[in-house]
This record gives structure tokens, C-alpha cells and sequence, in this order.
């Protein structure tokens, strides 16, 4: 298999499947630009797929998506690999939305206290939203669910949608949600606990009909 062959190969995964990064990282960190070109069209529809859902705007989701690219290429020659590259980006996606969600509403409060909620309940192997699947002729009844979802959101805390779409949409394990989101594994867990709960509540007719 040549260079180009291998390079599609690793770029056009199966569904589920995560690309190994390490050889593009490698070369982008020895300041390859061309290697980190790979990795950001491997990486950018759910960097912005995250920005979107947590900034609402989609302008300022693309402008904020390029700040985390061109942070992630600056700070690249101090990855050491601890975890994934995926995480690590993700953890720059994070702390970037963040700092622009505390100059756009400085009076925010800070963390939630997420502890309180019954975090052990949660099924580690369960969705937040109903099933999207169906079949081409439900196309119209999806795009109806799809904005209800949305809908419903849009809300929740900025923390907890940012779970959501961290789990049930770019699917990250708890550990690495924690690492992204810089909290335990349990405040996780409980932040999930409470954004099913909340999104059952807003969805119940969706969930019923399931």
C-alpha cells in the first residue's frame, strides 16, 4: 500500500473505529504542516460538532473551532502522549469555549456541584436521546426529532450538554470526559445522571413511542 493509499485508508475509518493518529502526530510535532493537515480534517466535524452545541451560533462555532487548531498546533510540541490525541484536543476544545463563554457572560457562576446527584444509577451503556434510527421513508418524523432534541438541549448547562456530546455523540469513555472537562469521573457520571433525567423529562412523548 503506498503513502496516498494509506493516508485514505487511515482517513476513511470504519464506523466506530478511531484512526490511529501517533505516526501524523509524530510528523506534525517535528513541525510537519502537512501531517497536521490530516489530522485536523480527521478531527475538525467533531471539534465543530462540539463548539456548535455549546455556543449555539455557527459562526462563532467555526471562528472558535480555528482557535482551537491553530492552539492545538502551537502546544503540539509539548503533547507527550499521556492520552489520546483526540482527548487532548478535545481538552483544548473545552478550555477555549470556555474562556469565550466567560468574556461573552462574565457574571456566570462557576462549576456546578453535580455531586449530589445519584451518579451510581446511570448505565454506562445507554444513550442520552431517543433512537434516530429509521428508515428513508421516516425521513421527515427524524427531522422533527432531531429538533426536539435540539430543543431540548439547548436546556441544559453548558456543562452538560458539553457530557452529552463528549459521550453520546463523539464517544469518549468517563475517564476521558473527566481528563477533557478537568473534574472526576464521578462529577461526570453525575452530570450525565442529571442531563437524562432532565432530557427524559423534555422527550417523554419520544421516549414512550420507543
Amino acid at each position: 500500500m503506498n503513502q496516498s493509499e494509506r493516508t485514505a485508508s487511515n482517513e476513511n475509518p470504519a464506523a466506530g473505529d478511531e484512526p490511529d493518529d501517533t505516526e501524523w502526530v509524530l510528523r506534525a510535532r517535528e513541525g510537519d504542516a502537512a501531517a497536521y493537515d490530516v489530522l485536523v480534517t480527521r478531527h475538525r466535524g467533531r471539534v465543530f460538532a462540539m463548539i456548535r452545541q455549546m455556543v449555539k451560533n455557527e459562526a462563532d462555532a467555526w471562528d472558535l473551532a480555528q482557535e482551537v487548531f491553530i492552539k492545538a498546533w502551537k502546544a503540539l510540541p509539548r503533547f507527550e502522549a499521556k492520552a489520546k490525541f483526540s482527548t487532548w484536543l478535545y481538552r483544548i476544545t473545552h478550555n477555549t469555549v470556555y474562556d469565550w463563554l466567560r468574556r461573552k457572560r462574565p457574571e456566570a457562576g462557576g462549576e456546578l456541584n453535580d455531586e449530589i446527584f445519584g451518579a451510581e444509577r446511570i448505565d454506562p451503556a445507554s444513550l442520552t436521546t431517543p433512537s434516530m434510527d429509521r428508515r428513508p421513508d421516516e425521513s421527515l418524523q427524524g427531522d422533527e426529532l432531531r429538533e426536539k432534541i435540539e430543543a431540548a438541549l439547548n436546556k441544559l448547562s453548558p456543562e452538560h450538554r458539553e457530557c452529552v456530546v463528549l459521550k453520546d455523540v463523539n464517544g469518549l469513555a468517563y475517564k476521558e470526559i473527566a481528563e477533557v472537562m478537568e473534574c472526576s469521573i464521578g462529577t461526570v457520571m453525575s452530570r450525565l445522571f442529571y442531563a437524562r433525567k432532565k432530557l427524559q423529562a423534555l422527550l417523554q412523548d419520544e421516549y414512550d413511542a420507543r
